[in-house]
């Protein structure tokens, strides 16, 4: 009977539990998957998580190895605690290892979204072969990943990597709680709230663009639809990206000075939109950050890309057997 490494994916919405093979050549197969709307109980979703896995070692006929949990922050990873994320309200300080441990008697480990989408890029995507990168989000919001010295860095309490709340600029959108702040700039919802102000200052100069043609519609505007106009030739949503671009540029230059990296990984939005954002990120970078810093370092779209999530939750389970 073979062994696997199993996953949950715990979010606001929805969870996911998959099974994956890893191969002899640094790949992963995804052999199932299966999601649900998240439950309002968190004992009931655990115990959902945990049903539907029996289920599925069942129909494959396979033998757990360990099981990876990747769930938004605050947590409490050495623990196993979940400690009343934003989108997840009711997990106040939810023990998740006990139960699981419990009933499958196989490793069990846990990280925040970020770190487990590190660890995915690192074992089998962009960063594999390297001892020091850095994930970036650049989703719904900006976190990072740290992979240094060939090791998971979480920090002292998990909180390592929440880049997000660097302050960038004295004034400019919100993130993270925090005016000006990297993931202000440089996220989905960032992006979103900019170009939201943008336009509608466009627009009251009697301007047209179309990203939106009415003020009283701004709360349509989306990182996607400014995306969308700028691939069009947009004036005003080429500007906005190009904002954006810099802006991404003078945060990924701090984290370079700090921690001198091999490679920075981007997902998401950049992923996406590399083509609006890499020249103006890269002219940043080489103003603000040492020289020799940055000829050490590559910065790439993340390689796994949509299976990522899938992927970082199976990439804790084998970083709970193996440390890597």
């Amino acid at each position: 009977m073979k062994k696997v490494l199993a996953g949950f994916d715990i979010g606001g919405t929805k969870c996911a539990v998959v099974l994956g093979e890893e191969g002899q050549d640094q790949t992963i197969q995804l052999l199932k998957r299966r999601s649900f709307p998240t439950p309002t109980n968190p004992h009931d979703a655990i115990n959902k998580l945990m049903n539907e896995l029996s289920s599925m070692i069942e129909e494959e006929n396979v033998s757990l190895e360990a099981i990876g949990i990747s769930c938004g922050g605050p947590l409490d990873s050495k623990r196993g605690l979940i400690l009343s994320p934003p989108n997840l309200p009711n997990w106040d300080r939810i023990d998740i290892f006990t139960p699981i441990k419990e009933t499958f008697n196989v490793p069990v480990a846990m990280q925040n979204d970020a770190n487990a989408c590190a660890l995915a890029e690192w074992q089998w995507g962009a960063g594999v072969g390297c001892q020091n990168i850095i994930f970036l989000t650049f989703g719904t919001g900006m976190g990072a990943g740290l992979i240094l010295n060939g090791q998971l860095y979480s920090g002292t309490n998990d909180m390592a990597g929440e880049v997000g709340h660097i302050r960038l600029e004295d004034d400019g959108p919100v993130g993270y709680g925090k005016t000006g702040s990297f993931e202000g700039f440089c996220s989905g919802g960032g992006i979103a709230r900019l170009s939201q102000t943008k336009v509608k200052e466009y627009l009251e100069a009697g301007n047209t663009t179309i990203i939106c043609s009415d003020v009283n519609n701004l709360e349509k505007v989306t990182a996607k639809s400014v995306a969308e106009a700028a691939f069009k030739g947009d004036e005003l949503a080429l500007e906005i990206y190009q904002s954006v671009g810099k802006k991404l540029g003078k945060g990924i230059s701090i984290l370079l000075d700090i921690l001198n990296p091999e490679k920075v990984i981007i997902g998401s939005i950049y992923a996406r939109q590399e083509g609006l954002l890499r020249d103006y990120m890269l002219t940043e970078i080489k103003k603000e950050a040492l020289p020799h810093t940055v000829q050490a370092c590559s910065i790439e779209a993340a390689k796994l890309q949509e299976t990522v999530g899938d992927l970082a939750s199976l990439s804790v389970a084998k970083y709970a057997v193996n440390g890597k």
